[in-house]
Formats: C-alpha cells, sequence, structure tokens
C-alpha cells in the first residue's frame, strides 16, 4: 500500500475554520477544536436567524401599525379587516412606513378603509 501525504489538505482545512472564526475572542478564533465548534455553532445560528429576521421584521411593522391606528381610534385587526374588504391592498412593511413618515397619509387611508364599507 502506498503512503498518502495529506499534510497540505488538513492544513487547509484548518486555515479555513480559523479564518472564519476571526473576530471571536480568545482560543475560540486560536486553537483548532474551539474554534471549529464555535464556527459550527455560528453557522446554525446564522441559518436560523436569517429565517427569524423576516419573523422580527413583521412583528415590528404589525406593532407600528397597531399603534398608529390607535392612534387614529381603531384597531390593527379592524384596520386589516376593513382594509381588505376596501381592496386597498399595501402591505405592512409599506404601511408602517406610511405611518412613522407620514401619519397625515396614514390617517387617510384608515378613513378610505373605514369609510368604504361594502
Amino acid at each position: 500500500m502506498t503512503r498518502v501525504k495529506r499534510g497540505n489538505v488538513a492544513r487547509k482545512h484548518r486555515k479555513k475554520i480559523l479564518k472564519l472564526a476571526k473576530g471571536f475572542r480568545g482560543s475560540h478564533s486560536k486553537l483548532y477544536r474551539t474554534a471549529n465548534q464555535q464556527v459550527m455553532k455560528a453557522l446554525r445560528n446564522a441559518y436560523r436567524d436569517r429565517k427569524k429576521r423576516k419573523r422580527d421584521f413583521r412583528r415590528l411593522w404589525i406593532t407600528r401599525i397597531n399603534a398608529a391606528a390607535r392612534m387614529q381610534g381603531v384597531s390593527y385587526s379592524q384596520l386589516i379587516g376593513k382594509m381588505k374588504k376596501a381592496n386597498i391592498e399595501i402591505n405592512r412593511k409599506m404601511l408602517a412606513q406610511i405611518a412613522v413618515i407620514d401619519p397625515g397619509s396614514f390617517a387617510q387611508v384608515v378613513q378610505l378603509a373605514t369609510s368604504s364599507q361594502g
């Protein structure tokens, strides 16, 4: 059986892991074994949180819309229900932006949704 030398491959793999661990504190960026554990954990968290970010932003938009809607005397759920009946199709992200940047326009949207009962 011929001898297989793997020094190059193993070193490249270790260097790749240590490069990914750059910026981690202490031995988490210096020692291969701990760095590898932390990199795996970081990649797992990053994957999970890419999904979570979408949920978090939706929650933020709903909170902002609810606060602005209550200032107009209507709750969030009532507003969304009335907007659907009035065929006003503005997504939550845009509605939250309008509520924060231009409360006057938001008030007009609420007025339009509540006035047209059909």
